[in-house]
Order: C-alpha cells, then structure tokens, then sequence
C-alpha cells in the first residue's frame, strides 16, 4: 500500500484527494458561565449521592483571586493566619510580644477602591492613584478589633506557631525566652529523668509558655509555663490540636503533656514519660519508704521508665511470637542485639490521631538534639501508643512499606483535614487523583535518582509523619480536582516556598483553560544574586483572598490577591 502510494506521488499527473475519513473530535468543554451553571446545579443538583460539596465548590472556578495588589502597606506586625472560620485574622506585634486580632471584613471590600484598576495588577510604577489603594487597601480588609498582651518580660511569640480551637473563637500561641548563662539551672531541674536528653549549643534549652487566647472578646484566659525545657515551636511541631486535647512534647525531659481545653483554661489530664497512669507516681510513693523516695531522684533511677518500657515489651513480644512462629530464634536473637539501641532511642516528633491515640516518632539522641547534620536519612521508629489503655499497639521503622502504604491510602486521616467542618476540606492523595499522581512521580524521581531506590523514596515519604497541626490549607484554590498549578511556587501545605520570577498560573481542572495568575514577590525588581526569596502565601478558608508575603534576607513584602470584576 505504501508502494503504490509512493508511484501515486510520482506521478504528477494524478490528483490526490488527501481529505482523511478519520479525525479526532475536540473535548467538548463544559460551559464556563456561571448563569448556566447556577441553572444546571437548580435542575439536576448532585448527580451522586455524596458529592454535593463538590458540585458546590465547582463554583469556584467562576470566582477567584484574579488581580494582585503588589507591596501593600501594613501596619508594624507579622501576619500570620486566619481562623478555621474566616471571621478572624491574627498578627503578632513588632516585638513579639502581643496578639493582633483583625476583623475580616470579606473579598468585596475593597471593590470601590479597585473598580477603575485594568490589568491583573497593580505594579511598583509610584503613581498617586497606585500609592492610596497600597496605603488604603489593608484597613479595607480588616478592622484591627483587639491587641492582647500575652508574652511576659524576656519572652517573645513564635511567629510560626498559632493553633485555633474548632469553632475559631480560641487560638493558642507559644513563646520562650533564653536562659541567661549567668542563671545556669540546677542539674536536677536539667534531667528531670533518666530520659533526658544532653543540651547543646544548637538546642539550647529555654522557658517556654502557652498561652490562650479568646478572639471574641480579646482576652487572655489562661497560660501554661514549661520552665527549662526544649519544645519545638515552629511550625506547631511540638504541639498538637485536636478537637478540645491539646498534647506538648518536652523533648528535653521526653515527656508528653496531656491537656484539656476547658472553661477557657488548660486542664492537665496526664504526663506520659516517666509514668503511663495518672496514679503511678502515687503506687511508687506508697512502696517505697517515705525515707529512700525523699532522697531518691528520678535521673538516677536503674529502671526503664514506663514507656520506654512499653515500646521495648511490645518489640521483644514481636520478635518472639516470629520466632515461635518460623521456629527460627533470629528475630529474637536480633532484639537481643539492639537492645542498647531500641533503649537508647529518645521521642523526636509527636501527633494526636484522635483523642485516645499518639502517634510517637522515635530517633537516636543526636537526631534529637540536632546534631545529627541530615536526620531525615538516620533510622528512626513510629510508634502507635493508646493513652488510655497505655499500650502500645504498633511500632513501624521509616523504611516499612506497611506504613508507607497506610499514609497513601489514610493520609486524611493523618491530617485531621475535616476537624474543622465537612466542607473544609484538603486535597491528599487518599482523596485526590492528581495528588496521588505527584506523589507517586515524586516518589519515582528518588526512586530513579542516583543514590535512591525504593528504600530511600520510603524513607523520604515518611519523613512527612508526624504531620504538624494545622499545617495544611482548605483553600478551594488549592483544591487539585478544581485547578491545576504548579506545586512548586504554591501548595496546600502552609510553608515558605521558593519564590519564582513570573506569575502562578491556576488552570480550570474540567476545560483546561487559564483562570487567573498570582503575582508573588515585586514586579521588575530583581533580588542580590546570593540572596535566598522565599515567599509565604496565607489563603482565606473560603473566600478569593490571598495574602502572599515575600522575604529577602530581612526585607519583607507583602501582597493581595483579591477578587475584581
């Protein structure tokens, strides 16, 4: 067939008809108008049961954050968050010493004030109707309410830890303050047990503070002092929320504080460490002479402490039960091996599942204390510890595929994402197609890499758990199902990223078609090259509104992305 048609084109005299009976009909797009939306949603609702918050939040796709508001003036503070609700913004105060609450105001605040602006944005060109919306624009948007004085003389808030009660009208900060080397603190009050972990300079050990805060009224309820201690602040890594329990991990004294939120006061329900059971210390004081346990101290103990020795039971039960099983003594053999090693392991990284269940992460004493100069790549253990009945129900390594394979198919799970309300909601890979497909090439790139290997992607994967408290976004323009971006410049994860030299783009999921782009950073106005620009972006848990806030070295800039018709 290919011969004849080749003497066919040789041929000059012959006409070919090249028409072809065959060709690829376009994707049919669905119509983009909202009207017709609003009609088709009113006749046929859900076509699904269950799916109406996604039918809901196509919508969406019609109303977004398409013009940009670059470098807009902003009172002295540090912007941090909005509430689960959206009804509150927080800020902390220049020194770092009092709370912010603003009032959100809506996306159509400042409609007036852009109604005559073309474009997508409004650039760094120094006119005078340019210059009154940057100076205007924020207190448009938010109406400062309350500022509360939280942090006592010395201390200073962690600019990245804030975590909201769920209905939003509570929000709890850290703060800590140095301990002068003139003040060196007792030895005891040091190691508090025979857990406790050897300070360095690059965990020095400080007071540390939690305090409540109602955003209704502006006031300070209650506070919590942990006094010589080392608690990972930043980024809610220590702490963890969930619903009205609130748990603290002391990684100098590896302890776990246990709270109750109640009456606006933090209620202390348990400390799990030493001791499991609240009455544990009692039964050991009461079999004790008063004489041996007055001048007795905890560091010096010979005993294993409670749950440590948990952890080390549950490792030996394993081992043995496979032994007994295969009729093999290897795996027991083993634990005998690393005994010294599962002993000497000292908890990292802590999340609550739920109101009963820790998820622990264990590591070697250097990983904790951050001297260990890539702790991610050491081995570490995650541990599954039920508080009430003091058990502990699983131990995983970072390199089992089991749990890797729990984290894929649960991660929802893992990230409490619906604690807020059912249609708040994040995309993750047990719930979404397109986050499932970055993970799994993400995982591949390692995989392929030189030095990786499936080991090593599984580790890197793991590295995710524990997962932060309120660490990820429910903004519906990070929703995955509704727009494609790059993940790159912007994620639902709330973390700084790496700030690009042109706009993100937003794609509609359904038609492929360009939405709006988000202009982070300053237009036209190139950084030093050995300065590193980061960029943070604070998205509203409903509305088309966006804070996005760019550092280079000590100079930030901060921009909104609003909606405007």
């Amino acid at each position: 067939m290919h011969y004849e048609y080749l003497l066919l084109m040789m041929d000059t005299d012959v006409e070919i008809d090249d028409t072809c009976k065959f060709s690829v009909s376009p994707r049919p797009i669905r119509s983009q108008n909202i009207v017709n939306r609003l009609c088709q949603r009113e006749i046929f609702s859900c076509r699904k049961p269950g799916t109406h918050f996604h039918v809901a939040r196509e919508f969406y796709q019609n109303v977004f954050p398409n013009f940009t508001i670059i470098n807009v003036e902003k009172p002295p503070c540090f912007l941090r968050k909005f509430s689960p609700n959206g009804q509150h913004f927080i800020a902390f105060s220049s020194d770092q010493t009092s709370i912010e609450i603003y009032d959100y105001k809506g996306p159509s605040a400042a409609a007036d004030l852009v109604q005559s602006c073309k474009g997508e944005y409004i650039g760094n060109k120094s006119d005078k109707e340019s210059d009154y919306i940057r100076s205007k624009v924020f207190e448009r948007f938010f109406k400062l309410s309350y500022i509360v004085n939280v942090a006592a003389t010395g201390e200073q808030l962690n600019r990245e830890c804030s975590l909201f009660t769920d209905d939003g009208n509570y929000v709890i900060v850290g703060s800590a303050s140095y301990i002068p080397e003139e003040l060196r603190p007792n030895f005891h009050d040091v190691y508090s047990n025979n857990e406790s972990v050897t300070p360095n300079p690059r965990s020095p050990l400080e007071d540390y503070s939690l305090h409540l805060v109602d955003l209704t009224v502006g006031r300070l309820c209650d506070s919590k002092k942990f006094k010589i201690d080392k608690i990972f602040l930043s980024h809610n890594q220590g702490l963890y929320l969930y619903k009205d329990t609130l748990a603290v991990l002391s990684v100098q004294h590896q302890t776990i504080h246990i709270f109750k939120i109640i009456n606006c006061k933090f209620i202390e329900v348990r400390t799990i460490g030493r001791f499991c059971y609240e009455d544990d210390n009692y039964f050991i004081s009461s079999i004790t002479p008063r004489c041996l346990y007055n001048q007795s101290r905890p560091f010096r103990e010979n005993a294993i402490n409670s749950l440590k020795h948990r952890l080390l039971v549950f490792l030996f039960r394993r081992a043995k039960h496979i032994s007994d099983k295969t009729n093999d003594p290897y795996e027991l053999r083993k634990f005998y091996q690393y005994f010294d090693q599962f002993k000497a392991l000292r908890m990292w990284k802590m999340q609550l599942l739920d109101e009963d269940h820790l998820l622990i992460k264990y590591a070697s004493e250097d990983v904790v204390t951050l001297k260990a100069s890539e702790p991610n790549s050491q081995s570490s253990f995650f541990v599954l510890y039920n508080m009430v009945t003091t058990e502990v129900l699983a131990v995983y390594e970072n390199t089992s595929e089991e749990l890797l394979r729990l984290f894929e198919n649960f991660c929802d799970l893992f990230r409490n994402a619906k604690r807020h309300s059912e249609s708040q909601f994040t995309c993750s890979p047990s719930n979404n197609i397109y986050a499932r497909v970055i993970q799994q090439r993400f995982k591949q790139t390692i995989v392929s890499a030189r030095f990786g290997g499936p080991t090593e992607a599984t580790k890197r994967l793991l590295a995710q758990l524990p997962i932060s408290s309120q660490s990820y976004s429910s903004s519906p323009y990070l929703d995955l199902s509704l727009f494609s971006y790059d993940d790159k410049w912007v994620s639902v994860m709330e973390r700084p990223k790496a700030c690009g030299e042109h706009p993100i783009r937003f794609y509609a999921r359904d038609s492929g078609l360009l939405k709006f782009r988000i202009y982070a950073g300053v237009l036209g106005k190139s950084a030093p090259p050995a300065a590193r620009r980061l960029v943070a972006f604070t998205f509203h848990p409903t509305d088309p509104f966006a804070i996005s806030v760019q550092r280079t070295n000590a100079e930030y800039v901060v921009n909104f992305h609003i909606r405007n018709v």
